[in-house]
């Protein structure tokens, strides 16, 4: 721990304790004897209900309830869940039927929770919830992104959510017709599945008249405000706490319905009620990710520069509005939709489709990662078409270092950034000038060698305020509790190592406190790269609360004039005084002095504007064509995250970010039968990325400080994974460019790369 200090590249505390078994997730803390929780879910993609018999089910031993949504209701509950809409083009609220929590009168994808049973152990709620009688009249599947079908929803007869825009379609229009240049792209966005390392699951135990629920998420007051309207509590009768949790990426951030019908069960029963999915009922049930079409076109001068984009998309929304879903590839899509280049015309066009699918929300970068992908490809597309190098073709384009601060076409306002300068570095780093050699080597040994640039941006998100709290307690130890929640990454090395680089108190003697809605009266959780940046800036404050406060006690220890004492980061300090005492000190002084108010010190903070961290990936793959296996070689990223706390975290959450993105472009890909049966719903059937094809990632900070927080940071927690795609996708490309292929769409399967070069090959025989 000596080498905790200003920036610099710490261990991780809890690893010791994550990698030794030790660490304490949702079933390790689950209460003892609690009965356990199973759902029945819809085996079928549509249909309607024509019978459902829990009778049965009741009778069987061990069984304490069989609940349905009709439960639900007649106890009182808000069955209906949540999803924020917005607004079409014509002004009118985008489609807004009902979610309920179970299923009422019909189904309309498979793993839809249809009712919950509780008993003594799980193979008891298994065995009951087998004799359960549930009969469906199938109805079509509607699967295809495209407005039509057999409706889901009566509030969208044609399975249209919403058709949405932003910009100005008639003056992109204009600028498209006067263009010198024009190319267009059609690009993929494939499904995943977001399989954290640990599955979702909650447990709710019912103590004096009030509920306590614990669940693996992403930050526990948003799920305390749901718990109380849906349940109709009370707020003070709700308790909310998150143990550790392995993975969470967006896709736990959401209240999910199993989690009310536990909750709901316990308060019922009077008994602690524990539920967690297998991994095939987490692919079936958790939130998907991605799954979007686009057509990305560019409009360039003479001199190739930018004069318009227009992008018109398609998302999937799954069966219902899912709490985020809406927004996510709409507004949020639309944050970074010109990326790092100056573009003053822009139409962003999106119609949000209903599929007899899994629902879709956020996963790791919400939206940020699917404008930046279609942008960088149609970059890489035009470069290509006329002509030009592509790393030429974004300098040109570049939003140049005196036009910051920068309003961008849609609103935004990019507070600092030197593209140019991240990005000549990025090209030193992958030895760029290197690169034809390598192709040479590779084609020699009949194998296609490819380099692919993205340059990403992305807006950090969530609510800027937040808030910290320092506790003072004996023998030195020091509590900061924290509003975030860490899902793994390493928010307890950070935040105390920021602290003791803006207090001198020594970071071991400082614990992170987190996840508990009585021990810490608000926070906004983790989620958009937010944690680090509002979290340090909320503990700032509180140091600064702190000095204020320690500063007139000391003067009269020191007997001194309080205007003469000065904090230095390690110890206050004022002239005709030979006492220098440190934070731990003062607290120890004023403990003495029976000073208890002096012991907890808490502030809110909040950021004047978003930080945009961004950066250059470079990849190199090598395609074997014989069977089309494709390895990614080489892969180098330049980020600028502002100024670090701690480099080694940092590099952590990029390569973790990176990883994800290869997954997604090389071999992950969610795939329904024309039934809406999920075929990919174990890890035999569904690829995830492993040691053995992720190359090694290189890392290199070139900060440009934001002005947009006190100490210059930019979020990092989602930023590998927006720039992997259309870096490893456009290398993709350029492997088989020059072999007639003019079309490449994750993900890069083995099967799916032979296929297109056998086709090509076949076209021009």
């Amino acid at each position: 721990m000596d080498k905790f200090g200003k920036s610099q590249p710490v261990k991780r505390v809890e690893d010791v304790r994550f990698l030794t078994g030790q660490g304490r997730y949702i079933e390790d803390v689950a209460p003892a004897g609690a009965l356990r929780a199973w759902v029945l879910r819809s085996p079928v993609a549509h249909g309607t209900i024509t019978a459902l018999d829990v009778s049965e089910a009741r009778d069987c031993d061990g069984v304490h309830a069989v609940l349905t949504l009709a439960d639900l209701e007649a106890a009182g509950l808000d069955v209906r869940l949540d999803g924020t809409t917005v607004k079409n083009r014509d002004g009118n609220e985008a489609a807004a039927p009902e979610r309920p929590m179970l299923a009422r009168d019909r189904v309309r994808y498979v793993g839809e929770p249809v009712a919950v049973v509780i008993a003594e152990t799980l193979d008891q709620a298994r065995d009951a919830g087998e004799l359960i009688e549930l009969e469906i009249d199938d109805l079509p599947a509607k699967l295809d992104l495209a407005p039509g079908g057999e409706p889901l929803h009566a509030e969208a007869p044609d399975n249209r959510a919403f058709d949405w825009g932003m910009g100005d379609e008639a003056a992109t229009r204009k600028a498209f017709d006067e263009a010198a240049h024009k190319v267009s792209l059609q690009v993929e966005d494939n499904r995943i599945i977001v399989n954290a390392m640990e599955p979702r699951g909650c447990f709710a135990e019912w103590q004096d008249g009030r509920l306590h629920f614990c669940y693996g998420g992403q930050g526990v007051w948003a799920m305390k405000t749901q718990m109380a309207q849906k349940l109709g509590l009370d707020e003070d009768a709700v308790k909310v706490t998150t143990p550790d949790v392995g993975g969470g990426f967006g896709m736990k951030a959401m209240p999910y319905p199993e989690y009310f019908a536990v909750a709901h069960a316990a308060r019922v029963l009077e008994r602690p009620v524990f539920w967690v999915a297998d991994r095939t009922e987490s692919m079936l049930s958790d939130n998907g990710g991605r799954d979007l079409t686009s057509l990305a076109e560019l409009a360039f001068d003479e001199d190739l520069k930018i004069t318009a984009y227009r992008v018109t998309t398609r998302c999937n929304l799954g069966a219902y509005n899912s709490h985020f879903g809406q927004p996510i590839q709409t507004q949020l899509f639309s944050r970074v939709l010109a990326g790092v280049y100056d573009i003053q015309t822009a139409w962003l066009q999106v119609e949000g489709i209903y599929t007899n699918t899994t629902q879709v929300d956020a996963y790791r970068g919400a939206g940020r990662p699917e404008a930046i992908y279609v942008l960088e490809r149609a970059m890489d597309r035009a470069a290509r078409e006329l002509g030009v190098d592509p790393l030429e073709l974004r300098r040109r384009n570049f939003i140049k270092p005196v036009a910051f601060p920068y309003g961008t076409v849609t609103g935004e306002t990019y507070d600092v950034g030197d593209f140019d300068l991240v990005l000549n570095r990025a090209c030193e780093e992958a030895d760029l000038a290197g690169f034809e050699a390598r192709r040479a080597a590779d084609g020699k040994r009949g194998k296609y060698r490819g380099v692919g640039l993205c340059y990403y941006i992305e807006s950090i998100l969530g609510d800027p305020s937040e808030g910290a709290e320092v506790e003072f307690l004996e023998d030195g130890r020091v509590n900061i509790y924290v509003g975030t929640q860490s899902n793994g990454q390493g928010h307890e090395t950070v935040y105390a190592q920021f602290l003791a680089d803006q207090s001198g108190i020594p970071a071991e003697n400082i614990q992170v406190i987190q996840g508990d809605s009585d021990r810490i009266a608000q926070g906004g959780g983790t989620g958009g790269s937010r944690s680090v940046t509002t979290q340090a800036n909320a503990t700032l404050a509180t140091v600064e609360t702190m000095v204020a406060a320690f500063t007139p006690f000391l003067a009269e220890q020191m007997g001194v004039e309080e205007d003469a004492i000065s904090f230095d980061g390690e110890s206050f300090r004022a002239p005709g005084s030979n006492l220098t005492p440190s934070m731990l000190d003062a607290a120890e002084m004023a403990r003495a002095q029976g000073r208890l108010d002096l012991l907890r010190h808490a502030a809110r903070a909040k950021l004047p504007g978003r930080s945009f961290p961004n950066g250059a990936h470079i990849a190199e793959v090598v395609i074997d064509p014989e069977t089309g296996q494709s390895v990614v070689e080489r892969y180098t990223v330049v980020d600028d995250f502002g100024n670090l706390i701690n480099p080694m975290l940092a590099e952590g959450q990029v390569h973790g970010g990176v990883a994800q993105g290869l997954g997604q472009a090389m071999m992950e890909r969610v795939v329904y039968d024309e039934d809406g049966q999920l075929l990919t719903a174990t890890f035999m059937d569904y690829a995830m990325p492993r040691a053995d094809t992720v190359p090694t990632i290189g890392f290199t900070s070139q900060p440009v400080p934001s002005t947009q927080n006190p100490m210059g940071m930019k979020g990092c927690g989602e930023a590998g994974t927006v720039g992997a795609l259309a870096a490893v996708a456009n290398a993709m490309q350029d492997a088989v460019w020059d072999k007639g292929v003019r079309q490449m769409d994750m993900p890069f399967t083995p099967q799916r790369v032979w296929k297109v070069l056998r086709d090509v090959s076949k076209a021009a025989e």
